[in-house]
């Protein structure tokens, strides 16, 4: 192999540590992306590190902190999954850093899509006669970021959708009797808190709520409570719902306000939309501006399809249960271009979906 395509090998090498780096991060930097850097002086790592909370130090200032004798930096490579910030934000620009210690080399897996950066961080290395490389994996270090990606380049949040199926196709029997379908194992609806836990909000539909009064809480996996989304349009939800218990933020979107006499619910808005028409694209706008970066949608058929029908979806999750129903709520349909994979859980399929 030439000298060349040696350099990419090794530079592939080292980004790909940035990558397994930078996912330290998952639930705790959002809004920020998720970012690894490592440094590199006379083929060895001399110094790693990972954005590891949103309004901390990023992953650059980590690494470079990390290093044992700073002399080496002035001879080193710094490989970074995206490109270093040039702007002041909660913290100072990584890019001057950089140039202060006088790393002469730098690896950005992918450009920033971020509006006050975008290209600037990259190009002010260079003004200051750095070699930069640029697009080494840059589609693993894209898709690292692609909720922040979504959140500042479509203004909505990055939407997840998860169901459980049968083996022959229903979400649900027709409840006549009131029983749901218990169609998770105790394992597999752990991993279920666990997709809980790695987003900002978590939505339901108003028969799903009245029908199993879910708490969509993160109960059987560590990590922050979600923000908990309900459509609720005439507000014909009871108030003893888990949904309204208080213990975690709920929205309920609705087509009115409840009266102003009306007692206030702890930790209950209301956000009234126009549901003569889509309410999807007006409830993304909204959660955006509460600067929603991911939302998680677990309801019914209907709302589930809706997302589909839109296109305003991202990931879909599908686990197949070897329970037959027979009949029932059939499950949403999702075109087959859409298949990413099949992975197994605790002996349980999950076929994961991205949206093309």
């Amino acid at each position: 192999m030439n000298q060349t395509g040696n350099i990419r090998t090794e530079d592939e090498m080292y980004m790909r540590r940035c990558i397994q780096l930078a996912r330290n991060g998952w639930c705790n930097t959002p809004l920020n992306p998720m970012v690894g850097a490592v440094i590199v002086c006379d083929g060895r790592i001399i110094g790693e590190g990972y954005h590891v909370r949103c309004g901390e130090a990023h992953a650059e200032v980590n690494a470079i902190r990390s290093v044992a004798d700073p002399s080496l930096l002035r001879r080193s490579t710094l490989y970074v999954s995206l490109e270093p910030c040039s702007h002041y934000g909660k913290t100072p620009p990584c890019a001057d850093l950089v140039i202060e210690k006088g790393i002469p080399r730098i690896v950005a897996g992918c450009l920033d899509p971020f509006p006050e950066v975008a290209g600037r961080g990259l190009a002010k290395l260079r003004e200051a006669g750095r070699e930069v490389v640029t697009g080494v994996c840059e589609e693993e270090c894209r898709t690292l970021i692609s909720r922040f990606v979504t959140y500042y380049t479509r203004h909505r949040p990055y939407v997840t959708l998860k169901w459980a199926e049968s083996a022959d196709g229903f979400i649900d029997r027709q409840r006549e009797d009131g029983r749901p379908a218990i169609l998770s194992s105790p394992l597999s609806a752990m991993l279920v808190h666990k997709l809980r836990a790695e987003h900002m909000a978590i939505m339901v539909g108003t028969r799903t709520a009245l029908l199993d009064d879910p708490s969509l809480t993160v109960r059987h996996w560590y990590g922050r409570q979600p923000l908990r989304v309900v459509l609720d349009r005439k507000r014909r939800l009871p108030r003893t719902l888990h949904l309204f218990d208080g213990s975690v933020p709920t929205l309920v979107v609705t087509q009115s306000p409840p009266p102003a006499r009306a007692k206030r619910l702890p930790g209950v808005e209301y956000l009234v939309l126009d549901y003569s028409r889509d309410i999807l694209p007006q409830l993304m706008l909204a959660l955006h501006s509460r600067n929603i970066q991911s939302l998680l949608v677990e309801g019914g058929r209907e709302l589930l399809q809706s997302f589909l029908r839109s296109g305003l979806w991202d990931e879909a999750f599908v686990e197949e249960s070897p329970l037959r129903l027979g009949s029932g709520v059939e499950a949403p349909a999702i075109d087959k271009k859409n298949f990413c994979e099949t992975v197994q859980h605790f002996g349980r399929y999950i076929r994961h979906y991205r949206a093309q």
